[in-house]
């Protein structure tokens, strides 16, 4: 591993001269013009878009405005942004006005806004809060054109499996906030947390009985919880807006990875060759999003050189996985 973010580091060396020109761009990115890396012409259109989730960049400490300029300027197809952070741009005088322009001028989709709320508490009082909380929250990502929210399961520490109706309440109450702000509320896997299998996700969503239930996937969340890829397809990938991409190590056991772990796509062990060729099959067409919290990435890399390498990555493992697909 060492190895490799340092061969990274003077690859990302050579391309400075280019990348370090970002900052000043910035100021053109806001007027429209072209992305300082433009993919080759001669690469094979992807049927699913490639993005990134600004987790990837969260030890850059970067303003919104600058995550959306930056992931722009790398190429990137879309963004997912954490509501902290746009939360944090908008008390320091920033506009959702402004960032739905940056985003626009990018162009980028703006696939999902990450947030976390109590909404699947045992207690009512807690379930009122999170409703007040995600209506506010889903205001602000319509203002910025967004139509996803992660919906983490929160507020419960393990899932009873007699209580898949409650659940499935739960959730139908915050799918109903779409008719009011047209943001829709994406129920997530944590391979660690209370909602850790893909089964539970399926029986729950599909009790809501609601036409945009849908679920948040995620390669390191769905092997940390155990779900089986064998049975991934049986999933109509059409209702998958957008998927966490990402890959983990054979090493440590499945049960002590944690979030530290996740590694660029194809420096890891998950079958992307079997998994990618069923969601593509399954109907999805939606955007493969990187998410990384790894430590070791931060340290032995800026920030255009990870943007660099997760698009990098993810193209080379969706273009060898798809093969004739494509």
């Amino acid at each position: 591993m060492k190895n490799n973010l340092t061969r990274r580091a003077a690859i990302g060396k050579s391309i400075m001269a280019t990348m370090a020109a970002l900052a000043g761009n910035s100021m053109m990115m806001a007027h429209g013009a072209e992305r300082v890396l433009d993919h080759s012409p001669t690469r094979k259109k992807l049927p699913f878009r490639i993005s990134l989730n600004t987790s990837t960049l969260m030890a850059y400490k970067l303003p919104a405005d600058q995550q959306i300029e930056m992931v722009a300027a790398a190429g990137f197809d879309g963004i997912e942004l954490w509501m902290r952070d746009i939360m944090a741009y908008l008390e320091h005088g920033g506009s959702t006005q402004t960032l739905r322009h940056k985003l626009q001028a990018g162009p980028l989709v703006l696939e999902n806004i990450i947030g976390f709320s109590q909404w699947c508490s045992d207690e009512a009082s807690e379930r009122g809060k999170a409703i007040e909380q995600l209506r506010k929250e889903m205001g602000i990502i319509a203002e910025l054109g967004g139509r996803y929210i992660a919906a983490p399961v929160m507020g419960i520490k393990t899932l009873d499996r007699t209580q898949y109706d409650a659940y499935a309440e739960r959730y139908l109450a915050i799918l109903e906030l779409e008719k009011e702000t047209g943001v829709v509320p994406v129920i997530e896997i944590w391979g660690a947390g209370a909602l850790n299998k893909l089964s539970d996700a399926a029986q729950i969503t599909i009790a809501t009985g609601h036409p945009k239930a849908t679920i948040l996937l995620d390669f390191y969340h769905l092997y940390r919880g155990g779900s089986d890829w064998d049975t991934l397809d049986c999933l109509n990938g059409r209702r998958l807006p957008v998927i966490h991409m990402n890959d983990y190590p054979a090493q440590p056991a499945r049960e002590q990875l944690t979030d530290a772990h996740r590694l660029l796509p194809g420096e890891g062990v998950c079958p992307f060759d079997q998994v990618l060729p069923k969601l593509h099959d399954s109907g999805f067409r939606g955007g493969l999003s990187v998410e990384l919290f790894n430590k070791e990435y931060w340290a032995g890399m800026d920030a255009p050189t990870l943007l660099k390498s997760s698009y990098d990555s993810t193209y080379k493992v969706v273009e060898h996985a798809l093969g004739d697909r494509l």
